[in-house]
């Protein structure tokens, strides 16, 4: 009998290991950003970073990086801020991880995605829709490319919760008149 578990087990080992290596080509493949894409290139990965840079995205999206100056080593980069909230009259916003949110698209997603965004303050998601595809797509390389995907951050609260500290209170924006202007621009005509 225990023979018989021994040669079972040698098959088994023996049968994965044969196996194996084509399951991982498909999970590899299915993995990969996009319909057919190839490895991203130095330059893609460069370009994407500095889409980050340029783009401000490690200001909310990497815990502590604007008070600290940017003395955040780039291995913490894109993982989502808990600890600071952005209130205002929508509720509360916590920045996401954007390494784990990214993990759970395709490169095309992700496209279409920011391409579509429309979300609550702070993010200036009419700026990320106006980034081009190249630019997304590198962005995207460049962020799947950093490492250990983290944890999600806080959920948003609605605005009748209130957040616990520490937080920034987003002001209120003014009221506006029948064709869209404040009402403070609309005094100055």
């Amino acid at each position: 009998m225990k023979k018989h578990r021994v040669l079972a087990g040698i098959a088994v080992t023996l049968a994965f290991a044969i196996v194996h290596p084509s399951v991982q080509a498909a999970e590899d493949k299915s993995a990969k950003p996009g319909s057919g894409a190839s490895k991203a290139s130095k330059e893609q990965i460069s370009r994407g970073r500095y889409m980050l840079v340029v783009g401000s995205c490690n200001d909310c999206h990497t815990a502590g990086f604007a008070p600290s100056e940017g003395r955040v080593p780039e291995k913490d980069w894109l993982l989502g801020d808990s600890t600071l909230g952005f209130a205002g009259p929508w509720g509360t916003t916590y920045a996401p991880n954007l390494r784990l949110s990214l993990s759970k698209m395709t490169e095309d997603q992700w496209v279409s995605y920011a391409k579509a965004l429309k979300t609550r303050p702070p993010m200036p998601w009419f700026n990320l829709n106006q980034w081009t595809d190249p630019d997304l797509r590198a962005f995207y390389q460049y962020v799947r490319q950093l490492g250990p995907v983290g944890d999600a951050t806080a959920a948003y609260l609605p605005p009748d919760r209130k957040p616990p500290m520490p937080f920034i209170q987003w002001p209120t924006p003014p009221t506006k008149t029948e064709g869209g202007t404040p009402k403070a621009d609309a005094k100055k005509k």
